[in-house]
C-alpha cells in the first residue's frame, strides 16, 4: 500500500482546512485497504524540502479532527515557494527521493494558481521519469480566479463576509444627516470577484454600496468623482467598494500613487492603500466627510461567516481528489461544474492542471455595468447560492474553539 502526502500553499481561506479534512478523512477511511499512512507537509513543499512533515494519525484525535473543519487559516502552515522552471534542477531529484523514502504514491496540494504550478511541475516530472506518483490539485482561493472551474472553495465564505460587513458598514454610515463617503477596500489583484460580491449587501434598489469598482476595467479619477456627485443627488451617505488592484489606463495601480510597493517571491506586487488614496482625493476635491476601511486579512480569516455551502464543497473537493488519484488520475485539478441554478447544485470533475496554472479567470465584461461602477444582476445570481447557509462554530468560554498545530520541541 502506498501513502498519501498532503500540503497547503498560498494565502489561506476560512475553509481551506475543510479540504484538508476531506483528504485526511478519505485517506483514513481507506486505511489498511488501499492507503497506508497520511502524511502532512508542514509549510508546504518548501517545508517538505527541509524534512518537515507529520503523520496525521499521530496529529489528530477524532474530536480534534472535527474541529479542523471550522478552524480558519492553514493548519499545516503555508508557503509561497516556486519550483524551478528547469525540470532538470536537482530539487526534483531530491523531492522524488524523499517521496520514495516515505513510500508516497499520492500527492495532494491545496492551493490557488501558484500552487497549481507546483502540481503541474511535479506531475510532469513524474511522467518524464516514468514515476508512479499521482499528483492532484485541490483548488482554494478567495479570489475565485482559477480557470476551468465554476468557482473555488474559499470564495463563498469570503464573499459572505464581504457582503455582511459592507451591509453593517452601510448601516453605520447612515446614522448622520451630513454628506459622507465610506470607501471599502477589498482584496482582488486582477480579478474583482470578491469586490463584486459586495453587491449582495444591498437590501433594496439604490441601497449601498452605490458604487463598485473592479480591476477588470481601467479606473478614471474624474469619472469616479462625477459618479459620487451624481449619487449625492439622491443619497447623503455613500458607500463605495473598490478592489485593491484597481489601476489607471496605463496599468499603474492606484496604491502606487501614494507609495512604492514591494513584491512577493512570485514577483507579484503587494497591494494595499488604494482606499486611503481615494479617501484623500475625495476629501480634497469634494470637501465632504470621508473615511476608508481596508478589510484586509479578515476576508479570509473569519470563521464566523463561513458559508455552509462553501464548507461542504471544500470537504467534497478534498475527498474527491483522493478518490480520483486512487482511480489512476494524475496531473489534474478538482473542478466544480454547476449543473443547476434553481435549486443550486454542483458536481466535482477533473481538469488538466496544465490548462489552469499561471492563468487567471476574471469577471466577464458582460457582468460589469456599462458605467464600469457596478456589477449586473447576472453577477449577483452567480454568487448568491455560494454564500448560502451558516455553520455553528464550537465555543469554549464564550469564544470560538479552534485547533492549533503544536510545535515540535
Amino acid at each position: 500500500m502506498k501513502n498519501i502526502l498532503v500540503g497547503q500553499s498560498g494565502g489561506p481561506t476560512a475553509v481551506i482546512n475543510g479540504s484538508l479534512y476531506g483528504v485526511i478523512t478519505e485517506g483514513f477511511r481507506l486505511r489498511d485497504e488501499k492507503i497506508g499512512h497520511v502524511y502532512g507537509m508542514i509549510n508546504g513543499i518548501e517545508g517538505f524540502l527541509k524534512g518537515n512533515f507529520r503523520d496525521m494519525d499521530e496529529e489528530f484525535t477524532p474530536e480534534t479532527l472535527e474541529l479542523l473543519k471550522t478552524t480558519p487559516g492553514a493548519y499545516l502552515g503555508s508557503c509561497r515557494y516556486k519550483l524551478p522552471e528547469d525540470m532538470h534542477d536537482e530539487v526534483y531529484a531530491h523531492l522524488f527521493e524523499s517521496f520514495d523514502q516515505l513510500n508516497i504514491g499520492y500527492f495532494f496540494y491545496i492551493g490557488g494558481n501558484d500552487s497549481m504550478d507546483t502540481v503541474s511541475k511535479l506531475s510532469r516530472y513524474a511522467k518524464m521519469h516514468d514515476h508512479p506518483l499521482r499528483v492532484i490539485g485541490v483548488p482554494k482561493t478567495i479570489d475565485n480566479d482559477l480557470t476551468l472551474t465554476d468557482h473555488t472553495p474559499g470564495f463563498g465564505s469570503a464573499a459572505k463576509y464581504v457582503a455582511c460587513t459592507v451591509r453593517e458598514i452601510a448601516i453605520d454610515a447612515s446614522i448622520y444627516n451630513t454628506k459622507s463617503v465610506t470607501i471599502v477596500e477589498i482584496m482582488g489583484r486582477n480579478a474583482g470577484w470578491l469586490t463584486g460580491a459586495s453587491a449582495l449587501a444591498r437590501q433594496f434598489h439604490s441601497d449601498n454600496p452605490v458604487l463598485i469598482y473592479l480591476p477588470e476595467v481601467n479606473f478614471n479619477e474624474e469619472e469616479f468623482l462625477k459618479h459620487l456627485e451624481k449619487a449625492f443627488e439622491k443619497k447623503r451617505n455613500l458607500v463605495v467598494c473598490v478592489s485593491e488592484g484597481i489601476h489607471d489606463a496605463h496599468g499603474k495601480f492606484l496604491c502606487e500613487y501614494g507609495s512604492d510597493v514591494g513584491t512577493d517571491t512570485f514577483g507579484h506586487k503587494m497591494l494595499a492603500g488604494c482606499g486611503k488614496y481615494l479617501e484623500n482625493l475625495v476629501r480634497a476635491r469634494l470637501g465632504v466627510k470621508v473615511r476608508s476601511v481596508e478589510l484586509n486579512v479578515t476576508q479570509r480569516a473569519c470563521a464566523a461567516q463561513i458559508s455552509r455551502t462553501d464548507l461542504l464543497e471544500a470537504v467534497e473537493a478534498g475527498s474527491y481528489a483522493v478518490i480520483s488519484a486512487l482511480n489512476g488520475h494524475t496531473g489534474q485539478m478538482v473542478s466544480f461544474r454547476r449543473i443547476s441554478e434553481t435549486p443550486y447544485k454542483m458536481i466535482c470533475t477533473l481538469k488538466n492542471v496544465n490548462d489552469i496554472c499561471n492563468k487567471e479567470k476574471t469577471v466577464p465584461a458582460q457582468w460589469i455595468s456599462c458605467s464600469h461602477a457596478d456589477v449586473t444582476q447576472e453577477f449577483v445570481n452567480y454568487v448568491r447560492p455560494l454564500i448560502a447557509g451558516s455553520i455553528r462554530i464550537p465555543e469554549e468560554n464564550g469564544l470560538s474553539k479552534f485547533i492549533y498545530r503544536k510545535e515540535l520541541q
